[in-house]
């Protein structure tokens, strides 16, 4: 059924980032229809990722102000552009900033879903089509954030920018189906394929090592070591799903080496946190037979391999819309990943698009 607002703008609330580091203006934004290969969102929920405060801050070298950000999300389909078949308005969906347009080199290269077409745009805050916004306020234009700009109460995205899934699963948990969750559960499942009885050590319980955690126990890992210097990681709840151990220590090489001369089985590390710097003590430990996944790099010893994933896709394939649509099945997702994902669910802080600047002091 068409929407009534098809092909027409629309006015809505949003929360613009002006400029760096300032607090965030809701205003009343312009928001145009799709065009061709393009879907218009309903944004329902949206979380809040520390890519988000990394741009808010200033400190993101590709930052554009000004600009709507938010990546993390679920919505409903409101219309869609011409030559659209994958989604149809009311269609439950998620935006996934990593996109992939299959025509390009990188695309065709049948090793990396990193799109150079779909990045030419999205990087510049910008849809493919005309590279223009399709967000203004007063007529003047507003930047796009990694395609997908969720801090508005609709969006505009591109087709292969968007995953539909199951409309029983509730929206305002998976939209963190939209970055932290696929990212651990990829680097898992695509990037390191762990395999049944591996050890398996994570270094940082946010949202992506907690989801590694998931995901290596759903492979049949036989231990699971999570590892953070944060005491409030460590509450009960948040780590049950880490098997034997769970560690409080800054001396993390000493420690997983330990643990490592215990096992027959092939250890793995992933490292789920910002602080680069505790990288080497990651890999000192891994053995010649286990793989170290990672974001970033550091000298590799022989006998050590490292491999990175970016939002855990890695590979050609599937897509990122298709990785993110393997996890539709969790219509119930408190018996599922969310029992460790989102163990913290009574304590989650809810904000209105009014509130939003505080939400990201915190």
């Amino acid at each position: 059924m068409a929407s009534p607002t098809q092909g027409q703008v629309i006015t809505c609330k949003a929360a613009v980032a002006y400029e760096p580091n300032k607090p965030l203006v809701i205003e009343d934004v312009q928001v145009a229809p799709p065009q061709a290969g393009e879907v218009r969102v309903k944004i329902l929920f949206t979380a809040l990722c520390h890519t988000d405060h990394y741009t808010w801050s200033g400190k993101d070298p590709e930052g554009l102000f000004p600009c709507i950000l938010g990546h993390e999300a679920a919505g409903i389909v409101e219309s869609v552009g011409e030559g659209v078949t994958d989604v149809q308005p009311g269609d439950h969906v998620i935006p996934c900033y990593q996109a992939e347009c299959k025509e390009c080199k990188f695309c065709k290269s049948g090793k990396t879903n990193l799109c150079g077409k779909v990045r030419s745009a999205t990087g510049v805050g910008v849809m493919m089509n005309d590279m223009k916004s399709r967000f203004s306020v007063n007529g003047k234009p507003i930047y796009h954030f990694m395609g997908t700009s969720t801090f508005s109460q609709y969006t505009v995205v591109h087709d292969v920018s968007v995953a539909k899934i199951n409309p029983q699963a509730p929206l305002d948990k998976v939209c963190l189906l939209g970055c932290g969750v696929p990212t651990g559960l990829g680097a898992v499942w695509n990037t390191a394929k762990v395999e049944s009885g591996s050890v398996v050590a994570v270094f940082g319980l946010g949202t992506v090592g907690l989801a590694v955690a998931e995901g290596a126990k759903a492979a049949g890992a036989s231990r699971v070591i999570g590892i953070d210097i944060d005491n409030k990681k460590f509450d009960v709840g948040m780590v049950y799903v880490l098997r034997n151990y769970v560690l409080r220590l800054l001396f993390f090489s000493y420690v997983v080496y330990q643990l490592v001369k215990w096992e027959n089985s092939n250890f793995l590390c992933f490292q789920c946190t910002e602080r680069v710097h505790f990288l080497v003590q990651v890999v000192e430990p891994v053995n010649k037979l286990g793989p170290l996944t990672s974001v970033a790099f550091v000298s590799i010893k022989k006998g050590q391999t490292e491999v990175g994933s970016r939002k855990g896709i890695t590979e050609a394939s599937p897509t990122p819309a298709i990785f993110v649509e393997r996890l539709h099945f969790l219509s119930n997702v408190e018996q599922k990943i969310s029992k460790v994902i989102f163990c913290r669910a009574n304590s989650i802080n809810f904000y209105n698009v009014s509130s939003i600047s505080t939400a990201l002091d915190k």
